[in-house]
């Protein structure tokens, strides 16, 4: 063989490009001859030498995968698979395709030579992932990597042959190989031959044409020279390393004995540098010809992968086109309305694919609510740029806070030479700032990122003569932008922040109202001394320093009076709303975990600011989550020190168009909820989502910085961590790519149970594995919320924030409700038997008996409502088994699944959607094999369409009973403390029938909302149901009023190719 090969090489004329689609014709024309010669010597393939089996650290082959050429020609050569039993026996096994590309052969086998054998033509569907019975089943399924499993549906039995590869490209190269000899089965090469990346190779030779033309030192027939070249590479791949290019040329020349760069050498090093063949692997599942998108195709990638399940609805085609006109390299593609495999990377690297979903670019969240109600970005000690103890002060600390979106910054003001006051930390040696400039700064920069109110902490020190001139100084540079007016007692509430635009809010120290004199005395304010003091939950309170405090000043002060918290009784029954208490970290950390329900509830109605411990003389910075879940609204950070706690800090005031505030989850907003800050378990009231990641990719992956020892080589790994509350946090690693950080491959799934999504965050954190200690590539941290469905990339940053150009990772995001994850075999399949098992939502007792008769009405009801969304989600999730999708799919994604195999032998649907109903049914058109009256079992009115239509006629019914229940619960709230004393409850007894009360109104308002979100769930599935039998062309009766055209499984290419599914050959959306 390796003969024939040179000998293609030797003779082949110089026009004809090793890449070209007669160069691949004639290599496989030569490899069947090779192949029928040594099965004609031997019989078998016993005996021969065995090819090396792919290991998850190293590539498939030198050259990347772009092409179904590529793959087929890796299937001839065969792959070590793993074969799984339905005994949940694993055989190890080497798999091929014949010589004549008509057979999946293996060995060694105890079957005879001519059994151990599938023929193509008996193919029906190649399945990826765990997606079978015998997957499902398996003792083994928790062991077998989702992205290295696929199965082979074959036979009229609808047998399958269950693999697993030692990585997922190998997996990915057998089933795109695979449906595409299913899609053209004996014209495969032709068509391999005829269409080979025609696109991409009439765009690289019309780019080097051009390049030759403005390059005038070298011959048109020699070439382009060496710095041509590797700006062509760039102008692709910007990312990609100039050094690189420059050597991988230099190597071709020597081999080749040129000087300049001639048009093979270009598109081979193209080739190496701009492929990825992971996007060809995406590209493949949704082509109708295996080379391209056309609109059609698009429209069914984005509908199906993207979230745009409106597009259907509007101008899906020029939707498509104009993503093809601004995406599409090459001319003849934007011509003819084609997405290359160069297009389409494009596309997969645009903002339009941006992990972070653009609407949370802008303020897009309720800015009316109190403004207890709101997390509100803020600084500690901002004039700081280094540690706390001897660390420069410096304008740029409140510029920059401010620039980022910072609403809540601080100045520590003391007594000045010159009668000028100084802003700096007492009892340590940092330097001084005029107030004066810091307020100018504050003044210039105050509204440049947000239009919300700042809060400005004064921590006033000074004397009466000092604080003359810090009046005079807030009252001339500031102005009218400070809020003086006198707060509404009436009120139970701060004012929202949209009613406080353009506003600077003081918060300090405060006389009474009723204050008649010109200064009086108040107690001071010092966070510095505290240096040395160890903070308790319950601390002896020490006699408060005292000073004198201006009149004039002390009116500035409006909504944020600064008071000394004591503990929450004292609080609930004392603190006004206006009224701010500031505690110190380690205090807030052990109020937390003592009191998490009541710290939640008084954060209701009141802001409380944490700042960080004043043990932190490095100006290290305190995790917010644990202050966040508290509901603490004011967590103050050393903003110039980076890290994770910073990454946190700033992804989560992203999601609200970076303005400075994010509206607080409603359960910790709303007047009678239950939640406690240290739960680690479902949250009561919300419904536990599962968020599905996969990590596919990286792309030009720097060498860490300050890292040498290794060189330019870079073995990267990374993490995805999840940060909210304790029953949220964790982390999964991916493996090690080594010397890989140009574009390593991981491929692989991890799934999370996120139980408060409003408070999650996700990062993904990049290493660079290395023996002494991994080092820290880069980093990016989103909020759940901000998260985009899909196929996304995901910028990195360096540890300080900035984005590493170019530099980025791949993934593919999907979240579902807790109903779909699991492991699928323990789910019953019955709706009778999931009922026993149920684990239904039970109300509090609470000793007082009015009130304990309403909350029994809810019994029922609740009950009802839990039986109708889970119904409807088995049966979902039985569904999307029998369609061998994962939990991940939609209904979309079941539909278009479905297609290819439910044609008949002479290219007939078997099934059809009848869409006039309200509800779509699936009919059959014809005897269906078992597996097929299985999926219209299923989905026929008792089951699918069953639970759906059953949630939209007896939902709001059910919905109006709760809320109905729930509103006559919440009357009892004023009284309710009466009333348990009445029926003689004491002490804790009485705090707990508080709490199962708040316990069991939040159940209810929680139910009630899942109902609702139930229904909107069922609109939504119809729709998609909908699309997919139009885009899939399985409607009863067309829009013209015929019936779905017949289309053959393999060889109408000219034909069918703009008709045929996402999934041809049978396969599912997934990889």
């Amino acid at each position: 063989m390796c003969i024939f090969i040179c000998f293609i090489s030797f003779f082949s004329p110089p026009f004809i490009s090793p890449f070209s689609p007669m160069y691949l014709y004639l290599s496989f024309f030569l490899l069947t001859i090779c192949f029928s010669s040594a099965l004609l010597q031997d019989g078998s393939r016993a005996g021969r030498e065995r090819k090396k089996t792919v290991s998850f650290s190293s590539s498939l082959s030198e050259r990347k995968i772009s092409s179904a050429a590529d793959c087929i020609h890796s299937m001839v050569e065969g792959s070590e698979l793993r074969k799984v039993r339905p005994n949940s026996r694993v055989y190890q096994r080497y798999y091929l395709l014949d010589a004549g590309l008509q057979a999946l052969c293996w060995e060694p086998s105890k079957k005879e030579s001519d059994k151990a054998r599938i023929s193509l033509p008996s193919i029906r569907e190649v399945r990826t992932g765990r997606n079978t019975e015998t997957f499902r089943t398996s003792g083994v399924y928790d062991q077998i990597s989702e992205d290295c499993a696929f199965s082979i549906i074959y036979g009229e039995t609808y047998e399958s042959l269950d693999l697993v590869a030692n990585s997922a490209e190998v997996a990915n190269i057998w089933v795109t190989g695979l449906r595409y000899l299913m899609q053209y089965g004996k014209h495969a090469l032709d068509i391999i031959a005829s269409s080979q990346d025609s696109l991409r190779l009439s765009w690289l030779e019309q780019l080097f044409s051009s390049a030759v033309e403005s390059d005038r030192e070298v011959d048109v027939e020699e070439g382009i020279n060496l710095q041509s070249a590797i700006r062509l590479i760039q102008s692709v791949n910007p990312g990609v390393s100039s050094s690189k290019v420059e050597h991988r040329f230099k190597e071709l020349q020597r081999v080749r004995e040129r000087t300049s760069v001639a048009k093979q050498d270009f598109i081979e090093v193209f080739h190496d540098f701009c492929t990825r063949p992971e996007i060809y692997f995406l590209l493949v599942q949704f082509s109708s010809n295996k080379e391209f998108l056309d609109t059609k195709d698009l429209m069914r990638f984005l509908e199906a992968e993207q979230g745009m399940l409106q597009v259907g609805s509007l101008c899906t085609h020029e939707t498509s086109l104009r993503l093809i006109q601004s995406h599409e390299p090459s001319e003849e593609g934007r011509q003819h309305g084609c997405l290359s495999l160069d297009g389409f990377t494009s596309y997969l690297t645009s903002a339009e694919c941006h992990l972070f979903d653009r609407d949370h670019s802008t303020v897009c969240q309720d800015m009316r609510q109190p403004l207890s109600h709101y997390y509100i970005n803020s600084s500690h000690n901002t004039y700081l740029i280094e540690d706390q103890f001897r660390g420069p002060s410096d304008i740029s600390g409140y510029i920059r806070a401010l620039k980022m979106g910072c609403r809540c910054v601080e100045v520590d003001v003391w007594d000045g030479p010159d009668d000028e006051p100084v802003v700096c930390t007492g009892h340590t040696l940092t330097s001084p700032l005029s107030l004066r400039c810091v307020l100018e700064a504050i003044g210039r920069f105050a509204f440049v990122a947000s239009e919300y109110p700042l809060i400005l902490c004064i921590e006033n020190h000074c004397s009466l003569q000092q604080q003359e001139v810090l009046l005079q100084h807030l009252l001339r540079i500031l102005g009218d932008r400070l809020y003086t007016a006198t707060p509404d007692e009436a009120e139970s509430y701060l004012p929202s922040p949209h009613a406080l635009r353009g506003q600077i809010l003081l918060k300090g120290k405060k006389l009474p109202l009723d204050w008649e004199g010109e200064q009086g005395e108040v107690s001071e304010e010092d966070e510095g001394a505290e240096m040395s003091v160890t903070q308790q939950c319950n601390p002896p309170p020490p006699p408060p320093k005292r000073f004198q405090l201006l009149k004039e000043l002390s009116d500035l002060v409006t909504l944020c009076h600064s008071i000394r918290f004591i503990d929450f009784p004292t609080s609930s029954k004392n603190q006004k709303p206006w009224e701010l208490c500031s505690i110190n970290e380690s205090l807030a950390v052990c109020l937390a975990g003592e009191s998490p329900g009541d710290f939640v509830n008084h954060n209701k109605h009141f802001l409380s600011r944490v700042y960080p411990s004043p043990m932190r003389i490095d100006s290290s910075n305190m995790n917010p989550q644990d202050l966040w879940k508290c509901g603490c609204q004011i967590v103050a950070m050393n903003y110039q020190t980076a890290g994770l706690m910073m990454d946190l800090n700033t992804a989560w005031f992203r999601q609200n168009g970076n303005c400075g505030y994010v509206l607080r989850p409603a359960i910790m907003r709303q007047e009678v909820s239950y939640f406690s800050a240290d739960t680690r378990d479902t949250v009561p009231g919300v419904s536990p989502q599962l968020l599905h990641i996969k990590v596919i990719s990286g792309q030009n992956l720097p060498r860490p910085r300050g890292s040498g020892a290794k060189g330019d080589v870079v073995d990267p790994y990374v993490y995805v961590e999840i940060h909210g509350i304790p029953a949220d946090c964790t982390e999964r690693r991916t493996r090690t790519v080594t010397q890989n950080g140009d574009n390593p491959i991981f491929d692989e799934s991890f799934e999370f149970q996120i139980n408060l999504p409003e408070l999650a965050m996700v990062r993904f954190v990049v290493l660079d594995d290395d023996f002494i200690g991994d080092e820290f590539i880069g980093q990016y941290t989103i909020p759940l919320e901000c998260l985009q469905p899909g196929y996304r990339y995901v910028p990195l940053q360096t540890l300080t924030g900035e984005d590493l150009p170019y530099s980025r990772l791949f993934v593919h995001v999907a979240l579902t409700n807790r109903r779909g994850g699991g492991k699928p075999h323990k789910r019953g399949l019955s709706v009778r038997k999931a009922r026993k098992g149920r684990n239904y939502t039970a109300l509090r007792d609470l000793g007082v008996r009015a009130v304990d008769e309403v909350f029994k009405m809810a019994a029922a009801p609740l009950r009802e409502a839990t039986d109708l969304r889970e119904n409807m989600q088995v049966r979902q999730t039985v569904f999307r088994e029998l369609c061998g999708l994962s939990a991940v799919a939609n209904l979309m994604q079941c539909v278009l699944a479905l297609r290819t195999r439910a044609l008949g032998p002479d290219g007939t649907p078997l099934l059809l959607f009848e869409l006039r109903d309200h509800y779509p049914t699936l009919e059959p058109q014809g005897p269906l094999p078992d597996v097929l009256r299985r999926v219209v079992s299923t989905y026929e009115m008792v089951s699918v369409v069953g639970q759906l239509s059953a949630v939209m006629e007896l939902s709001d019914g059910i919905y109006d009973r709760i809320l109905h229940i729930q509103t006559t619960g919440v009357c009892f709230h004023e009284k309710l403390q009466s009333l348990a004393v009445k029926e003689g409850l004491k002490g804790r007894k009485v705090s707990r029938a508080l709490e199962s009360f708040s316990w069991n109104i939040t159940i209810l308002k929680g139910q009630a909302d899942l109902l609702k979100h139930a229904k909107a769930e069922v609109q939504e599935n119809m729709k998609q149901v909908h699309y997919a039998a139009l885009t899939g062309n399985l409607i009863k009766e067309s829009p013209g009023g015929g019936r779905a055209r017949p289309q053959s499984r393999r060889g109408q290419e000219a034909t069918t190719s703009q008709d045929r599914p996402t999934t041809a050959g049978g396969g599912h959306v997934f990889m």
